[in-house]
């Protein structure tokens, strides 16, 4: 029995580092550093720095949040830049009370515009921490604790285990505290260097698997020289929400708090036979002689989310020849040093990086043109459709392939036609208004 239950635990642990492998993006994962800045009469004072270093996942409000088991009877004497969610019991202090007295707290960032004196470098921006690729000085989050009833030295200090990390919902995964070579710090004026008394780091990954069992997003496609919509498959992301859902014309929707997001997270979907929160168009738009022309839109059918900093990450062997991207900003990803086939979408600042939910105003679009290259470039099987979609970082649900628009027996000329354009704008009004 013993011999059963270690091979399945070996065998989850092999499947949890498998999935939570990401193949566009193999060096990204979120790591916790404590730098021990100075020791105190029963503990020591560290700075804690989460650097988000996934390039298109992001984490967005309410925030992240970690926790950890102490490996002693430690407490925290107080926090700058961060809370614990609970203080625990701390009953047996007299005079000065600790701000954590649990053995296994809770912390979460400050929110903006808390007083001067709480707070600290890189810290009270609600949990929100950017990706890396997308906005590297927005990916760190930072707060100080003050630990007591600790070692007091290198060999005495024991490091904290069972870190964990929520962004917000489940899918992080962290392995155990690691000491590292101390971290270096240069003086205001560049001349002076000093290193933490202690540096340990710790890192997690995240698996859409363990983060949820359907996905979050689904694809459709649509061409100018077929009059098919392929729409994303149905049940695309799970039917739970099918009861609960509520149709674009409802009178529910003038209900005031309607667009309140509960402490869960839970969805208010618009009724569609995908029930996905967001939904991907590829619209192959024009064939010139030298170049093709992409629209892509983003619709979010959640009537409780805005999705702020959001992220469309496309793979796609044209990517490696992008003329142009009109109204998203547009940035390549290469995540295998020579293979640029993926690239990352995401909005252009204070203009349409704010998907707003469902409704009118929910849904951004842009246009790329990429030049051919008359080696590969095809519109037959399905070529011009892409081979992996990501928003914010989740993998969506593709059309299976035999649902492709096909091209028709005649082939289009090389250059785009006045019909196709002209099926190409009514293509695109039936999708806007699906």
């Amino acid at each position: 029995m013993k011999f059963h239950h270690l091979t399945i635990l070996i065998f989850s642990l092999l499947f949890t580092s498998i999935v939570a492998y990401d193949p566009l993006d193999p060096n990204g994962n979120i790591t916790i550093k404590w730098d021990i800045m100075s020791w105190t009469p029963d503990g020591y004072v560290a700075s804690v720095t989460m650097n988000n270093f996934q390039m298109y996942r992001h984490i967005m409000s309410p925030g992240w949040t970690v926790g950890w088991t102490w490996a002693k009877k430690e407490v925290i004497w107080s926090m700058i830049g961060a809370q614990t969610t609970e203080q625990g019991d701390c009953s047996k202090f007299k005079g000065n009370i600790p701000h954590c007295c649990k053995k296994i707290p809770t912390v979460v960032d400050l929110l903006p515009g808390v007083p001067y004196n709480q707070q600290f470098s890189n810290c009270c921006k609600g949990g929100v921490l950017a990706a890396w690729g997308q906005d590297p000085q927005a990916s760190v989050s930072a707060f100080q604790i003050s630990v007591g009833q600790a070692g007091t030295s290198n060999k005495t200090v024991k490091l904290p285990k069972n870190f964990t990390l929520l962004g917000p919902g489940p899918g992080y995964t962290c392995g155990p505290a690691k000491v590292v070579p101390p971290t270096n710090f240069l003086t205001a004026d560049l001349r002076r260097k000093t290193q933490a008394l202690m540096t340990w780091n710790v890192t997690c990954t995240y698996s859409q698997f363990m983060a949820r069992k359907h996905p979050s997003c689904c694809v459709s496609f649509s061409t100018f020289y077929n009059e098919t919509i392929t729409s994303c498959p149905s049940c695309a992301c799970g039917c739970e929400n099918k009861n609960k859902c509520i149709k674009s014309n409802s009178k529910l929707l003038s209900v005031v708090g309607v667009n309140t997001p509960k402490k869960d997270n839970s969805p208010l979907l618009q009724c569609t036979h995908h029930m996905c929160p967001v939904r991907v168009h590829w619209h192959v738009k024009a064939n010139y002689k030298d170049y093709w022309r992409v629209k892509v839109a983003i619709t979010n059918f959640n009537y409780r989310m805005n999705y702020t900093q959001w992220t469309l990450v496309v793979q796609h062997p044209n990517l490696n020849n992008v003329t142009q991207v009109f109204s998203f900003d547009y940035k390549p990803l290469v995540p295998f040093g020579s293979i640029n086939d993926t690239g990352m979408f995401y909005g252009t600042k204070f203009y349409n990086d704010l998907l707003m939910e469902a409704g009118p105003s929910g849904n951004v679009q842009s246009e790329v043109l990429m030049q051919k290259d008359k080696d590969t470039f095809s519109l037959k099987q399905g070529w011009a459709f892409p081979r992996r979609v990501y928003f914010n970082g989740e993998e969506c649900m593709l059309p299976p392939p035999d649902s492709y628009p096909f091209l028709p027996n005649s082939a289009p000329p090389s250059r785009a036609s006045i019909s196709s354009l002209i099926l190409s704008a009514v293509i695109l009004s039936h999708i806007t208004m699906w």
